[in-house]
């Protein structure tokens, strides 16, 4: 199998390209077009075939997504979540912001769970929001639904008739998310005492 050199290339090339944007005063979505025009122009596909891979049905349900989730937070969801999250910066507070943001990850989608537990996670200060951080990325792999990276792997997998069976995904799941979110999230308070 022949290595993808120019995928890596453009890869590596937006990553650096997003650490440099924020010395640079430049937006990450003007890094990740950049990223994404490259690929379209070193394919030189067709307009209707880019269109096409860019899942126009996908992108309105994620942002119907978005506003229903938004909506939901106006309309008591964030205070539920805010009467959830624990106060504080200790180990413990910190396990627990991350594991509410899996729970709401898994419940709503990384992302909009994001915009729910963002604004309360952000009045702790840095720990809680970087607890969160590790929940909202961490978390959804315990559920299909739980990320939307996760909804388009299965959605490329379905398109080249290959199945993944949702009782192994689910073991797995089970057996590495609890640890891996416990053990990123102490890591990051021991960071925290360090910094």
């Amino acid at each position: 199998m022949a290595v993808p050199r120019f995928a890596i290339g453009v890869v590596a090339a937006t990553l650096v390209g997003f650490a440099a944007s924020s010395f640079a005063g430049i937006e990450p979505v003007w890094i990740a077009t950049a990223g994404a025009l490259a690929f379209v122009l070193h394919e030189r596909r067709p307009p209707r075939a880019v269109v096409g891979a860019a899942e126009p049905a996908f992108l309105v349900f994620v942002v119907g997504l978005a506003i229903v989730v938004r909506a939901a937070g106006d309309h008591g969801l964030q205070s539920a979540v805010d009467a959830l999250l624990p106060h504080g910066d200790g180990p413990l507070a910190l396990v627990a912001v991350a594991a509410v943001a899996a729970l709401m990850a898994n419940l709503l989608n990384n992302l909009p769970a994001t915009l729910v537990v963002l604004p309360v996670a952000a009045a702790g200060g840095t720990g809680p929001v970087l607890a969160m951080l590790i929940g909202v990325n961490v978390g959804p792999n315990l559920t299909y639904a739980g990320s939307l990276a996760t909804l388009l792997w299965r959605r490329v997998l379905h398109a080249h008739d290959y199945e993944t069976g949702i009782g192994e995904f689910l073991r797995l799941g089970a057996l590495t998310v609890p640890p891996i979110l416990v053990a990123s999230t102490l890591a990051l308070w021991l960071a925290l005492q360090v910094a």
